[in-house]
């Protein structure tokens, strides 16, 4: 399913998948030239990209990034990972202290009671469906189906994602196929029928098309 990299692990299917893309769909077939080896890639650990989800949530990259970094060293984990163990350790104050709101140290204790108590399946996502995934993660405070859905697309590097809640999917839709007329998101989900079954990687390709330097979660 998988494949390390230098920087990360990336998919096996991409190639197969950029070249199915490219014979049924004309965007894509001029698209995915311009990117050259860049492919998705997934870091880290399952609860580690979900808290990192939450602590960016609102905020810009930067002032996510120094939260993360301060959230990281006070629960004694590295910044690429983080055990739920030690964030139970802690109260909300001390996770206010990092400069998380009080909702936030809220969200990331649950998130934490989940994973140790075995309340997400974490052993058995590789055989679940997407949905069945996304209905487990939506249950978790502070994560919505567009949190779950990346998580889908950039841990468990799902081919077939395609995330309708995404405001830069459609405005790249918008972009490259409809020359910027307003899209809505029943036309994006008819448009992301012809790129099945590789609709997370046609989504990384759109998304690529507004901003070059690929996004890790």
């Amino acid at each position: 399913m998988a494949r390390p990299s230098a920087a990360g692990v990336t998919p096996d299917y991409w190639d197969d998948a950029c070249k199915h893309l490219a014979r049924r769909d004309r965007v894509m077939k001029k698209l995915i030239p311009q990117f050259g080896e860049a492919r998705l890639q997934s870091r880290g650990d399952a609860f580690t990209t979900l808290a990192r989800s939450i602590v960016g949530q609102q905020i810009s990259v930067k002032a996510a990034q120094s939260v993360w970094g301060r959230f990281a060293d006070v629960v004694g984990g590295l910044s690429t990972r983080v055990a739920p163990g030690a964030v139970l350790a802690l109260d909300t104050t001390q996770l206010r202290a990092v400069g998380l709101s009080a909702r936030k140290a809220d969200y990331l204790l649950d998130l934490a009671q989940h994973f140790e108590t075995g309340q997400v399946h974490v052993r058995q996502w590789q055989q679940m469906d997407d949905e069945a995934i996304i209905e487990e993660l939506v249950a978790i405070r502070g994560i919505g189906r567009w949190t779950a859905e990346m998580f889908l697309i950039f841990h468990l590097m799902r081919p077939n994602v395609l995330p309708l809640d995404d405001l830069g999917l459609l405005k790249g839709i918008s972009l490259n196929y409809f020359s910027g007329e307003p899209v809505s998101r029943a036309e994006a989900r008819e448009l992301g029928e012809g790129w099945a079954p590789f609709r997370s990687v046609a989504t990384w390709y759109i998304w690529r098309s507004l901003d070059p330097l690929p996004v890790d979660y």
